[in-house]
């Protein structure tokens, strides 16, 4: 699937607007050219009150999808609206970046009650990013796709998490640059469970699921599936522990 990511790069001919709308919105429409333009233009860096109230009534006009009560902040950057789907009660706070590019992938949905913190990056590479109901993402997070990535009910990731949601370059070869190699196809996905707490600067990798309720320290590098209800730390992580249910007395 990696492979296919770079198509659009390749593919793209014509004039430079042309190739700016294939980029960004991943179509030649120009009525959808005038109106993202227009909307980004008067609206993406007005502060304040008026500017949430600007945005809330024309940025669900570009997307897939938007429902009730959704917040932008300011320098919010959006690529290819028409595969982001928004539900209830979101907030996207100041600087996010939402890019829901690929040749063939569904893109980028939001349930229902998620909070993005401000500098947070959701990006596909022709894959997809579903964040269920309830999810809060702190402040600096980075959810990488090129295959999908989805974070259960309510899950918490903490400032500066990685998701890598994609395995990378086949590096045993040399002779050449990296970035010419081979690309490893793996259509395992990045699972975050429900109700799960990953840490500070937690990075987790592909094909990686972490299991309902479990809890990961601040720092930790997850390079193995993460069991329900278990605590895990260190680098590689492992299971330190595990959370017990809570004592119920008559």
């Amino acid at each position: 699937m990696l492979e296919d990511t770079n198509k659009e790069f390749k593919n793209i001919k014509g004039s430079k607007i042309a190739q700016y709308q294939q980029l960004i919105l991943g179509n030649q429409s120009l009525y959808q050219l005038f109106k993202f333009e227009f909307i980004i233009l008067l609206t993406s860096k007005i502060p304040g009150a008026l500017g949430l109230l600007l945005r809330s009534k024309l940025f669900p006009r570009m997307m897939g999808s938007c429902g009730r009560n959704v917040i932008f902040g300011t320098d919010i950057t959006i690529r290819h609206p028409g595969k982001i789907h928004i539900g209830d009660n979101v907030i996207i706070d100041d600087n996010c970046l939402l890019d829901a590019k690929g040749v063939d992938n569904k893109g980028i949905s939001i349930g229902d009650n998620v909070f993005i913190g401000r500098n947070t990056i959701l990006s596909c590479k022709n894959g997809d990013i579903e964040l269920k109901k309830g999810v809060n993402i702190g402040f600096n997070c980075d959810i990488f796709s090129a295959n999908k990535v989805v974070l259960g009910e309510y899950a918490i990731l903490a400032a500066y998490t990685y998701l890598v949601g994609g395995d990378g370059y086949n590096t045993a070869i040399t002779g050449k640059p990296i970035q010419k190699m081979p690309i490893f196809d793996d259509s395992n996905h990045l699972t975050i469970g429900d109700g799960s707490w990953l840490g500070a600067h937690v990075t987790v990798l592909n094909g990686i699921e972490i299991g309902k309720g479990a809890v990961v320290a601040a720092g930790a590098v997850v390079t193995k599936s993460i069991d329900e209800n278990a605590i895990a730390g260190g680098v590689p992580a492992k299971e330190i522990g595990q959370r017990q249910p809570e004592n119920k007395t008559e």
